[in-house]
């Protein structure tokens, strides 16, 4: 710093320069370095900062990756058993369908059964690997068909569904994942609301890109739920895989979008999927 300092003070001074210019001259430089300095110490706290972040994302995306080959394993396996077990108990329920008390054990293994296979199909939605098989989707109709498959069940506990979809709005997409990831979002709604409420699906057009909310009026999400939302196996239900928003986040990821989770102003909860500006005018 002298020496850079002494060069700084040669070059700007005449040999006349009183004592004051020196002065002068000598704390303009020294604050000029001292600001350079702070510069400088910002952008190496930025860049390690953003360093880190990475760091954390290879480590969750690698531990992803071997998550998956074992559930993509296990999957399998227990499908491909599930399978004689499904044929077994239907020829079972033609021997003893005269028999109301063996029918009503046989429903409960069914549904035994039906719980495993969601499973299996959670687990293997969670490891697909596949890419996008890109078309143009229509949303309106992609959000009318979802809540049609819920009908049955939005009735029987008095949901209302309020869907705000700009006719002709459409993005570039795979159809069954995005179908998949807003049919994954309103089934967690309908859990918060077993007495009723509303379900409200908007999409809007933004100057990046494309917003899809649904929200709901159940009780709200807690911090922890939040922040831990997206992650494989984790659920505040005691049933379920816990894997319903970790396909979610890996839907958006693949279609180079995202997926934010908050609560209402209003109460209840909201999922946002955003796609960027290309997903709509590749479509349009």
């Amino acid at each position: 710093m002298p020496d850079q300092l002494t060069h700084f003070v040669d070059a700007e001074l005449s040999p006349e320069a009183d004592l004051e210019a020196v002065l002068a001259a000598w704390h303009g430089a020294t604050l000029r370095l001292e600001q350079t300095h702070e510069a400088l110490r910002d952008e190496v706290r930025r860049l390690t900062d953003e360093l880190e972040i990475k760091n954390r994302e290879l480590a969750r995306k690698n531990r992803l990756a071997d998550l998956g080959q074992i559930a993509s394993h296990i999957a399998h396996e227990v499908r491909n058993n599930l399978v004689p077990v499904s044929l077994y108990l239907s020829l079972l329920r033609r021997r003893v369908s005269e028999d109301s008390g063996a029918c009503d054990i046989l429903d409960k293994v069914d549904a035994g059964v039906l719980a495993l296979d969601t499973t299996v199909n959670d687990l293997l939605h969670f490891t697909a690997q596949r890419d996008p098989h890109w078309s143009h989707v229509p949303l309106k109709p992609l959000v009318d068909d979802v809540c049609s498959s819920l009908a049955p069940q939005l009735a029987a506990q008095g949901i209302e569904v309020e869907a705000n979809i700009p006719k002709g709005m459409s993005l570039s997409a795979d159809r069954e994942m995005l179908r998949r990831a807003i049919l994954n979002i309103a089934l967690n709604a309908l859990d918060a609301m077993p007495d009723g409420g509303q379900l409200i699906i908007t999409a809007v057009a933004t100057p990046s890109g494309v917003e899809l909310e649904i929200a709901d009026t159940g009780p709200g999400l807690s911090d922890e739920a939040q922040r831990r939302a997206f992650e494989p196996f984790f659920s505040t239900k005691s049933t379920g895989t816990g894997l319903g928003l970790a396909i979610v986040y890996r839907v958006a990821e693949v279609h180079g979008g995202e997926i934010a989770a908050a609560n209402c102003p209003e109460g209840g909860a909201a999922f946002t999927l955003r796609f960027p500006l290309e997903a709509l005018e590749a479509a349009a």
